[in-house]
């Protein structure tokens, strides 16, 4: 009979994959219901925002600002020991997504201001394609199926946004600045799968907020951006941001991209356009256009694509 040592020699051994889609993620039925509440939760960033008398700068910062002081009490009780283990590169890409997250907010909010909201909307939502082009480079290879799926979700948030783009310098760079943050929040959802293998969401969301708060801090202070001053009604919306946007959004988005990979992920964010015109319709009173409903039909169709094709993936992945 062959020895125990022999068979593990004769065991195959597994083919190391890039991060997302290739496997390595494994997701339930929880993460599909937090997946939800993060994407209502960024939903209501845009009317949180636009309802928030402050600079856009000051509100990326003080929404990140806040999340840290929410998380350090669990941050430094339950999860002391954890920050302190661990490694250098696992502090060093977490400290790097903090910093991506801060070039995404840096970039995408000054935008708005620039061009139509609609050219920043649609031009900062092709994250998932930049995902899908940096798994490329490190390696995996996205499926058709899911390059249809993440074409056919822009798609929908093009047809519900509209296309708007033009000729003057001013609203050029505003183009080129939505589209950094379209980038940079790409690099941000991959670098927080690959950190999320192993460390929990609350120690790398800490590390990463404090990361995005300190570099939004001193472009605040560079741009001159009023940091305070604020009546009571700003502040408050200034917390409401940072607990739905922040806490429930960007922090669960960070605990299901272990489960789900970056691709799904980065794909399902899209549904926030359509979701900030539904709130904004029940909130602001401000009604969605017609094409909000066939719009979200495509992301969902688009998405549905997407989570086909991770799901192929894995199934045919060598056990």
């Amino acid at each position: 009979m062959p020895t125990a040592r022999a068979a593990r020699a004769s065991a195959p051994t597994a083919t190391p994959t890039a991060p997302g889609d290739g496997g390595r993620f494994r997701s339930g039925p929880v993460d599909v219901v937090l997946l939800t509440v993060a994407i209502a939760g960024v939903s209501l960033s845009a009317p949180l925002a636009a309802a928030t008398v402050a600079p856009a700068l000051a509100i990326a910062f003080w929404r990140n600002a806040m999340a840290v002081g929410a998380l350090t009490p669990f941050a430094l009780w339950r999860h002391r020991g954890e920050l302190r283990a661990m490694g250098r590169r696992t502090v060093l890409l977490s400290a790097g997504a903090g910093a991506l997250l801060a070039v995404h907010f840096g970039a995408w909010l000054p935008s708005l201001h620039m061009t139509s909201v609609a050219s920043s909307t649609a031009l900062v939502t092709t994250t998932p394609i930049w995902t899908a082009l940096l798994l490329r480079l490190r390696g995996h290879r996205p499926p058709t199926l899911a390059w249809l799926g993440m074409g056919l979700a822009i798609l929908g948030v093009v047809i519900l946004t509209g296309v708007d783009l033009s000729a003057s310098p001013r609203a050029l760079l505003g183009d080129g600045l939505a589209l950094l943050g379209g980038v940079a929040a790409a690099g941000y959802v991959l670098l927080g799968a690959e950190v999320r293998r192993s460390v929990s969401t609350t120690a790398y969301a800490y590390v990463c907020y404090t990361t995005t708060s300190v570099l939004l801090l001193l472009t605040c202070l560079v741009a001159g951006a009023e940091l305070g001053g604020y009546s009571g009604t700003t502040w408050l919306r200034l917390a409401a941001l940072t607990v739905t946007a922040q806490l429930l959004g960007h922090t669960l988005i960070n605990r299901v991209v272990k489960g789900l990979g970056p691709s799904v992920t980065s794909t399902a964010i899209l549904l926030e356009t359509p979701g900030a015109a539904l709130i904004a319709a029940l909130w602001l009173g401000q009604m969605p256009p017609v094409a909000a409903y066939p719009a979200l039909a495509v992301i969902l169709a688009g998405l549905a694509l997407v989570i086909m094709a991770d799901g192929k993936g894995t199934a045919d992945e060598p056990g």
